[in-house]
Order: structure tokens, then sequence, then C-alpha cells
């Protein structure tokens, strides 16, 4: 498997001074983490003159890396058969330019941009606009070499203006450091790594599927009566999602133990409170004069401890990720034992109550025990006026409570644990969704990456509606845009 990128661009300023710094492909190359043996070379045009640099190099362990980087665009009118053949084989490409040079990039915009637009005409391939430099507001030379207005800067707009022709992605790096060459420029690069990596999976599979089903004996075709297709909705995740959460204890913030503290089972407070009550009075959420039913109170005091020196537990409104789980002690062994299997229940949508039954009367084998710990999930998981009978237990209802009631904590600061920055505004949310239901956010929250030990999360090139409607359907399954 491989990967092929070609750049495009000189981002180096044509009157500037240190033209001796080293490129954005070499920048890359020498300080991602993620690249293994590089090897550099040089291509040459038909008149002998190099046009490209051509490195090779091993990209998530053992994928190959094959990058050509143009910093010349005439190699656009002196080999328009190479250009094309580069462009047709490129997986990814990368346009980039100096923001402090305003006439090579209008020089990129009017005459090389359309020929990039016709040799994508029968392919689809990611492009990233890389605007780079930090924008020289100083009075430009008034010299006859520089009637030209080169040393006039690019400005945002005209940037995005060229992303939005070539369908492409827009990124500003003011200074190759490491910030922006890997957080930055390499994150947006790795993610269409990744896509590329995955649509040639998939490709493959499909291919090796139509060969072995060429090798069978088809039946003979029928003419069918013309009707509408049946269209069919993807199946919906969420349940599944929440589950796989529990199986990986990733972003755990409450850790369940025994009396004697010789194990520990660990969960998710906005998980908890999102399908019962208790839970909100015991983690904080609610105060007992909140409480509709004594009962749901006297069961919390009476099932579980909350360690005392729990720092969440006076303050529910947002915490920094570094902290440790809260310590809640069981009191009641029993119900402790099976405490692995009502969490699954709880995490897989808190509908498949028969399975539950099953689970406890395996494990514990006494029917007066079972019945015990199932009374106690059935108090646990009352909503008032919603859920008291055994016959609600085995209906939808606590499904339907648990989709809806994780929308209470959607844009909330309560048990907020990551705050998103967004076109001035703040946005509150819970590593705990984010993680389960996006791989994305999995892997920048739990990743060698800034933002894994970070409260405040800066978001760019997308609108606060829109994220906000992205984040609607991580919490709810479903969005209003």
């Amino acid at each position: 498997r491989s990967v092929n990128i070609v750049a495009f661009g000189n981002e180096r300023d044509g009157f500037s001074e240190d033209n001796q710094q080293p490129s954005l492909i070499w920048s890359y190359l020498g300080r991602s983490a993620l690249i293994s043996q590089i090897d550099r070379s040089l291509s040459a045009s038909h008149v002998g003159n190099p046009v490209c640099t051509e490195y090779q190099a091993c990209v998530f362990g053992n994928i190959s890396l094959v990058i050509h980087d143009c910093p010349v665009w005439d190699i656009f009118d002196s080999d328009w058969y190479t250009s094309c053949r580069l462009i047709g084989g490129a997986d990814i490409i990368v346009i980039k330019y100096s923001v402090n040079d305003k006439t090579s990039f209008q020089e990129l915009k009017d005459s090389y941009v359309p020929m990039v637009k016709k040799a994508l005409k029968h392919c689809s391939v990611p492009v990233i606009i890389s605007a780079i430099g930090a924008r020289k507001n100083g009075v430009p030379c008034t010299c006859p070499l520089c009637t030209s207005d080169r040393r006039s800067c690019v400005t945002t707009s005209e940037g995005v203006q060229l992303a939005k022709e070539l369908g492409a992605t827009y990124v500003e790096l003011h200074t190759l450091n490491d910030f922006y060459i890997q957080k930055y420029f390499g994150g947006v690069l790795e993610y269409f790594m990744i896509q590329s990596l995955n649509q040639k999976s998939s490709e493959k599979m499909k291919k090796r599927k139509k060969t072995q089903k060429c090798h069978r004996v088809q039946p003979p075709q029928l003419e069918q009566p013309e009707k509408m297709p049946i269209l069919k909705g993807e199946a919906s995740h969420y349940n599944t999602d929440l589950h796989n959460l529990l199986c990986c204890c990733q972003c755990a913030d409450v850790a369940f133990y025994p009396e004697d503290l010789s194990t520990a089972v660990e969960a998710h407070k906005i998980i908890l409170c999102s399908v019962s009550h208790l839970f909100m009075l015991l983690f904080g959420v609610k105060s007992p004069s909140d409480a509709h039913d004594a009962s749901i109170m006297q069961l919390a005091q009476s099932l579980f401890t909350v360690e005392a020196k729990d720092p969440f537990h006076s303050s529910p409104h947002g915490v920094s990720p570094c902290v440790p789980p809260v310590r809640v002690v069981v009191k009641d062994s029993v119900f402790c034992s099976c405490l692995p299997d009502i969490l699954h229940f709880i995490y897989s949508g808190a509908f498949q109550w028969e399975r539950l039954e099953e689970d406890i009367k395996k494990k514990l084998k006494d029917p007066d025990k079972t019945e015990h710990v199932l009374e106690k999930v059935k108090c646990i998981l009352k909503a008032p006026g919603k859920l008291n009978t055994v016959k609600d237990c085995r209906s939808h209802q606590i499904k339907w409570l648990h989709n809806t009631s994780l929308r209470l904590f959607f844009n909330t600061p309560v048990l907020a644990d990551v705050i998103f920055k967004i076109q001035g505004a703040t946005v509150p949310a819970h590593r705990a969704v984010l993680v389960a239901r996006c791989e994305v956010m999995a892997a920048m929250f739990n990743g060698n990456y800034l933002e894994a030990n970070s409260v405040l999360v800066p978001v760019y090139g997308v609108s606060k509606d829109t994220f906000l409607s992205f984040l609607e359907y991580l919490y709810t399954d479903s969005c209003c845009p």
C-alpha cells in the first residue's frame, strides 16, 4: 500500500533575504513523528533543469509515501504530459504560495489553476491550499522592478476564494515551526492520507468481490417491471458507540469499588446521569431539594458512598481532564458483583431487560438475590411518572429516555470537561460522548496532540451553527440543521 502526494508552487517570497529556509514538504518530513526512512532525489525536465524533488519515505509504520515537490509552475507550460501524469497518479495535491508574493499568486490563479482544474476533471483528489508566511505590512518599494506590486500581500479572503474554486481545504501557516507543521498542516495532510488508504482498501475489497462473483454460475437475468428503488437508511450506531466506550474505558471519570477496595469498575458520569436521577443526585448534578421521589435519595445513600475528598462532587460544572476518577464505594456486595452487567445494560441503551435478567441469574444462581438486584436496578432507572413496573422495563420507554436525556447535557457546562472556542463564543462538551461517537475526536483526545490535555480547544474553518449541529448529532443521533 502507498500514498502519492504532489505539491506545486513556491512557498518562498522571491524578494526575501532568507531563501535558504527548508521547504514546507521537507519541514514536514523532518519533523513528523509518523515519517521514517526518508530518501530524497531530483527529477529533471526534458531540457535538463530539475523541476521537482522526489521524496520516498514510510508513514504509519509500513505504508510507502511518495511525494513530488514541484516549486516551478513552468512544468505545466514546458511538459504538460508530465504534469498531467503527476496529477493523475496523485492521492493528494498540495498547492502552496507565499502570502507576500501577490504577483505569483495572481499568476497561479489566472494561468495555472484552470490547468489544474482541467487535469482534475476526470478524477476526485483532495486538494490542500497552503498559504505560507506572516504578512508584511510595510510600504512597498517604488523602483521600476517592483511596479508589479509583487510585495503586496495575498489576503485570507483571496486564498479562501481560490480554495472554493478548486473545492480545496485552505490552511494558513504563519511560520514553518513545529506547531504549524505538525499540528496544523500535518494534521490535515495525515487525515487525507488515512482517507486515501481507507478508499483504496474499500476499492480493493469491491474488486475482489466482483472477481469472485464473476466465477460463479449466474442465474438467468429476467426483466423486472419498472418500480421505484427501495431507499435504505444507514443503521444507527448510537447504542453500539456508547457500549464500546464502556469496553475501552476511555475518558472514565468515576470508578466503583466494593467496600474492601479490591477491584474497580470504571464508568462515565455523563452516561449514568443521562438515564438516572439517582446518579444526578449522587454526582451533584441535582440537589436533594430537586428530588421528586424521596425513595431515590434514600436508595442512593444506602447503596453508594462518594469518597469525601472527591473534587467534583461539590462542583459539577466542568473539570480538568487530568483529574483522576471519582471513587464511589458500593455498600451492597451482591449488587456490586453484578455492577459490570448492569453497566453493560445501561451503556447498550438500557432496553435489553430480558438479557440483564439472564446474566444476573447465571451469576448469582439465587432467585432471592436476583430479585433483590433487579429491584434496585428498576429503582435506579425509575423516572417519576414514567417507569414503575417490570412491564415498562421490557418496553422501549427506557431507550427513549436514554436518547432524549443525553440531550439535556448538550451545550451545557454541567459535567463538561472540554470547551470549544469558535467564532468568539464558547461551547461546552463532554469528552466521553465525543470519543464514543466520533473517531476523529477519539484520536485527538487520546493521541499525542495538545488538545489531549487541554480544557480549551479552538475550532477553525467552520461556523458555530454548523459545529453545534455536528455536536447535537453526536449527543442525540439526530439534528435539525
